[in-house]
């Protein structure tokens, strides 16, 4: 075996390992329920099909530019304008398989050895193994349940140093579902002020899922004056059930944008042409069916909260976006040998696939996507209580 140093940095995804596992037990006969992929199980809008046909039809089927079409990087523009309040040109857009590439070329394309990378944690398994391969350091910046899981601005200063390069904030956020609300970002936004060396890698991915009430808030809509360090990141995936087309948009500063275009050319090229005009109806199509995605995932998530905090030994706080429960089950790990891998483990044996939180850079517990079909995550927490009283 001749593995590189890079490789051997980082570690297989938990997430996908449990989701493999899962699908396993299913194809030999076992009746597993997996709440450990976030994916909507809602069908992907009609009109996307039909672009993504039609596509199709017309022969679009050839290379495309590298970054996306320009009718994407248009389309995607007026996405950031509407959705997310950030004024950007389409020359300042570019268009990846999904949106983890991006943050991959971006990550990439700037980290030297050594330069650091401060990652608020429990965090999305991907983040660090890719600041790892990338040759970079990642700084852990702790959380708490009994904070929503949401760092300060204090905290934040707090663990910036002199090779401090990047920071990570995903908002409303994967595994916690914490959400960052203007205040906090306008707080963030003056401790960068002050370091202007630092820059900021903002995954709103899940900003359509925010069950606050208020309009979601982003850093680089709040901070104008930021913007040319600010790499901001969206999709289609969560918003349009479109996890498979592999369409990821990010925006941000020009030599940025250039320089993962120029990585992109040499590792993917294009993303799928078909996904790419399916994602230009997906930004410029009808989207009144988010309210209703979106109130039917407000309730199962009140559904999952209620019943976990009625499960002895477990306890989760209300998530305020996406569709996650990072779920704390610290008064039952001597069961387990203090080894919350063993808790995913026996759960799986009782017919239901999670994630551990050690998975994400948490302990003592496990993640539950409840982006899953009402009957089957009902039956899912009736199989955990059972599992564990």
């Amino acid at each position: 075996m001749h593995v590189s140093p890079a490789l051997s940095r980082i570690a297989p995804s938990g997430t996908t390992a449990m989701t493999d596992r899962a699908i396993e037990l299913r194809e030999s006969g076992i009746d597993v329920i997996s709440l450990s992929v976030g994916e909507p199980d809602f069908a992907t809008p009609p009109h996307v099909i039909e672009a993504a046909k039609a596509a199709l039809d017309a022969g679009q089927t050839k290379y495309t530019a590298v970054g996306g079409t320009s009718q994407l990087k248009e389309a995607a523009a007026l996405h950031f304008a509407r959705d997310l309040g950030i004024a950007v040109p389409s020359s300042q857009v570019t268009v990846s398989a999904g949106g983890k590439q991006a943050i991959f070329h971006a990550m990439l394309a700037t980290l030297g050895e050594g330069d650091e990378v401060i990652v608020p944690s429990p965090w999305w398994v991907s983040y660090p193994e890719i600041v790892r391969f990338a040759g970079g350091k990642v700084v852990p910046l702790l959380t708490a349940a009994k904070d929503n899981f949401r760092f300060t601005a204090a905290d934040l200063e707090a663990q910036i140093g002199p090779r401090t390069l990047w920071v990570l904030l995903n908002s409303p956020g994967n595994p916690t579902g914490a959400y960052y609300p203007e205040d906090m970002l306008r707080g963030i936004g003056d401790v960068l002020r002050r370091h202007p060396r630092v820059m900021v890698l903002s995954d709103d991915i899940y900003a359509p899922l925010n069950y606050t009430g208020r309009a979601h808030a982003t850093l680089a809509n709040l901070c104008p004056d930021l913007a040319d360090r600010i790499l901001t990141v969206s999709g289609v995936s969560k918003s349009h059930a479109m996890t498979g087309f592999r369409i990821g948009v990010a925006a941000g500063p020009q030599w940025l944008i250039k320089a993962m275009e120029k990585l992109q050319s040499h590792s993917s090229g294009n993303p799928c042409s078909i996904s790419q005009a399916a994602a230009v109806a997906a930004f410029e199509g009808p989207q009144d069916f988010l309210e209703e995605w979106r109130e039917r995932f407000r309730q199962r998530r009140d559904r999952v909260v209620a019943a976990i905090n009625a499960i002895p030994g477990l306890s989760t706080p209300k998530p305020d976006g996406a569709f996650y429960c990072m779920i704390d089950a610290a008064p039952l790990m001597d069961r387990f040998g203090r080894d919350d891998g063993k808790l995913a483990l026996h759960l799986l044996e009782h017919g239901v696939a999670l994630v551990p939180a050690s998975a994400f850079g948490g302990r003592d517990g496990f993640r539950i996507s409840f982006a899953a079909d009402d009957a089957r995550l009902e039956e899912a927490l009736a199989r955990i209580e059972k599992a564990l009283t």
